[in-house]
């Protein structure tokens, strides 16, 4: 086992630590934007016209134009009639759960939750797939009265990974209200519509539908978002939650607001490295996947460090306990060049 790497430099497609260069092939920015030069200048000039950070509370009566436009604008892309920017997608998930669980009568959880959308007390249904999770809430649907019932679900399990979908909630009995709230985190710049997410995906389920989630990964922005109905995004916006919170910094999404091109760019990069991936792989039965995911997960526990003694670095942590099996990932990002890709690929084959 390799153990925690303390880095003191950028983080690329390639890492350096203790003077030896290695091909990084885990973290959650699968689009790369923080290595993209352009994208860096954007912020550089956000930051040159807002400031470094905006400490002030978004209802104070000294206000940023840069929030309700950025909102107005994700909030189109995604589909969705509201949205909320964070400082967090903790943070967003957080606030959302807390109004959302005092609404409802029952809370279906499933199994790989986020914390940051769990109730305080509540602990994910103990099931070992979605699938039988999905057949345990239509059956506890059926049994109970009319109630108010709070879904809530992350829309990717980055850890085995698997892709989950809510087409099965169409039918569940109409004889409920039903909330579902979708953690993206690891949806956003890579899953749904264009990198906007899932909302769209599920907009047309008989739900209320809400999305949080962090921004922080795919779309490399120090900030979370919050999804919704008009009238359920503005209960949470009067919240003291949301009214004492400091937003993100300005700049960031000054520079998104500009970088549509280069968003845009970065993700037909990563579609190509994950098919160029499954290509080199095809014949292994090695690694689990989801189409059109960038992680590849594997169960051979000592992969991790043969592959970092020939100069490649991939996420491998013990998951979710410290005294479980390691969790071992490759992921690819829209970083990585053709010849990273075929270097992993000679590396495997030769284990």
């Amino acid at each position: 086992m390799i153990g925690s790497l303390e880095l003191q430099s950028k983080i690329d497609r390639t890492v350096n630590y203790q003077g030896t260069e290695y091909l990084l092939f885990s973290g959650t920015a699968y689009l790369g934007m923080g290595n993209v030069p352009e994208f860096e200048k954007l912020i550089i000039e956000g930051i040159s016209q807002y400031g470094i950070s905006h400490g002030l509370s978004r209802v104070n009566n000294v206000r940023l134009h840069i929030y309700p436009q950025f909102e107005t604008f994700f909030a189109e892309k995604a589909e969705a009639e509201k949205s909320l920017v964070w400082s967090s997608g903790f943070l967003a998930g957080t606030a959302a759960v807390q109004l959302l669980s005092k609404q409802a009568d029952h809370v279906f959880v499933a199994p790989d939750t986020h914390p940051a959308i769990l109730p305080e007390g509540i602990k994910p249904d103990p099931f070992s797939d979605h699938g039988q999770w999905a057949a345990n809430c239509r059956s506890k649907a059926e049994k109970l009265p009319n109630s108010r019932i709070l879904i809530l679900a992350n829309a990717v399990d980055p850890l085995k990974p698997v892709i989950h979908h809510f087409d099965w909630i169409k039918d569940l009995p109409g004889k409920h209200d039903y909330t579902l709230l979708i953690d993206d985190s690891h949806a956003f710049g890579v899953l749904g519509n264009g990198i906007y997410g899932t909302y769209s995906q599920w907009k047309h389920l008989p739900v209320r539908l809400l999305v949080s989630g962090s921004l922080n990964k795919g779309l490399s922005l120090p900030a979370g978002i919050l999804l919704g109905d008009s009238t359920t995004i503005d209960e949470i916006a009067g919240t003291s939650i949301y009214r004492s919170s400091s937003p993100p910094a300005p700049g960031y999404l000054q520079a998104f607001l500009q970088a549509g091109h280069l968003y845009q760019g970065q993700q037909q990069k990563l579609i190509e490295n994950i098919r160029l991936f499954k290509e080199f792989t095809i014949d292994f039965n090695y690694f689990n996947y989801a189409e059109g995911y960038p992680v590849f997960s594997f169960s051979e526990q000592t992969w991790s460090e043969k592959l970092f003694q020939a100069g490649i670095l991939i996420s491998s942590f013990p998951y979710p306990n410290p005294t479980d099996r390691l969790t071992n990932r490759i992921v690819v990002s829209a970083s990585h060049h053709p010849e990273d890709l075929i270097r992993l690929h000679n590396v495997i084959s030769g284990l």
